[in-house]
């Protein structure tokens, strides 16, 4: 039985290696974005506005991976050995944004002032962003679900919807999946009906935005693989990779959170489908690789780099050259940091913990 649950631990599937380039723009821009919303406080004046949805579509496509990567094989490896594969896939990151985080506050060079929270309540701080435990408590950083390392709030709704899709949705008949998703899609229109936008999830006053966020684009990514919605086209990476930023450079305007839902409930999925079904060319495959791999070490690790930046922003008011300058410096910085994350961290760890893991399984 252990050799079985070995064999099927060891397997892994061909990756939609479009659809892991696409998760790549996805986290460039979010990193983009979280520059530009400290230089243009005004959503309607940022190029990138809408770069938050991006978290939208990390949803989406989380679901139809997982949904990929599980539907056939769970009932064998069991939910214990699910939830192994996704802590050791997802927490060695979490834990690295945590401590960048604690070391960004503790060493900003332009503000900060750590001096204002006792030692222990820095530490439970910590604490609880190393377990993902939401304690939004900073004050001077807009009450973050995790004050250290803001986009951790993402995680642990995958964590949520992890635990789920073990004890539920994995065993969900489709049609059930089909009312899931509709009534989820009707609770994000009420979201955005009540906020305007559908940003929330991030702080402790939209704490529950982001549970809705993940029902529906989770919910939804199931059912797109479950369903085989795969649409064959030519589009290729560039063509999908373009399609898939016009969302986030869409501009503002008065009916804003309705374009927005019907980004997020209708084109995301859409740009699944196509990118599950378009072919690759031999020149994008190694870029669509790259972007793939990089995506989740960049979104875990940039922030402590935005808080100081922010912090830069207010301090010195350098002018629109020296901004410019500085935004694209540090976007190549941190997506090199990110590579350097994945190469001499992530993968190694993980590779050591799955080693152990599976030594554990053997008779």
């Amino acid at each position: 039985m252990k050799n079985d649950i070995t064999t099927d631990i060891l397997k892994t599937r061909p990756h939609f290696e479009i659809l892991d380039g696409l998760r790549g723009v996805a986290a460039l821009a979010i990193v983009v974005f979280h520059f530009m919303e400290w230089i243009y406080t005004d959503p309607a004046k940022n190029f990138i506005g809408h770069g938050f949805l991006a978290v939208d579509f990390f949803f989406c496509l989380s679901g139809f991976v997982i949904a990929y990567a599980y539907d056939s094989r769970i009932g064998k490896i069991g939910i214990i050995e699910f939830f192994k594969s996704r802590l050791i896939r997802l927490h060695p990151l979490v834990l690295l944004g945590a401590t960048l985080g604690l070391l960004g506050f503790l060493f900003d060079p332009f503000s900060g002032h750590p001096e204002v929270y006792s030692a222990g309540k820095l530490i439970l701080i910590f604490v609880c962003s190393l377990f993902l435990i939401p304690y939004p408590v900073m004050p001077d950083r807009s009450f973050n679900v995790f004050g250290l390392n803001a986009p951790s709030w993402s995680l642990f709704w995958e964590y949520v919807a992890s635990i789920f899709y073990a004890l539920i949705l994995h065993k969900l008949p489709r049609r059930a999946l089909i009312v899931l998703t509709l009534i989820a899609a009707g609770i994000l229109c009420s979201v955005g009906l009540r906020a305007g936008n559908l940003l929330g999830g991030w702080n402790g006053e939209t704490f529950w935005d982001g549970g809705a966020r993940i029902l529906y684009s989770f919910s939804a990514g199931l059912l797109i693989y479950r369903s085989n919605w795969i649409i064959k086209n030519r589009l290729g990476f560039f063509g999908l990779a373009i399609l898939l930023s016009v969302a986030f450079l869409m501009p503002s305007f008065k009916w804003n959170w309705i374009a927005e839902l019907l980004i997020v409930l209708v084109y995301f999925p859409l740009l699944v489908s196509l990118g599950a079904g378009s072919s690759l060319s031999s020149g994008s495959r190694k870029l669509c690789v790259f972007s793939g791999e990089i995506s989740y070490p960049l979104y875990m690790t940039h922030y402590a780099v935005i808080w100081i930046f922010g912090n830069y922003l207010t301090s010195q008011k350098p002018d629109s050259t020296e901004l410019t300058f500085v935004v694209i410096l540090g976007t190549i910085l941190l997506t090199g940091f990110a590579y350097a994350t994945m190469v001499l961290y992530d993968i190694p760890l993980r590779r050591y913990l799955n080693n152990k893991r599976l030594k554990s399984l053997k008779p």
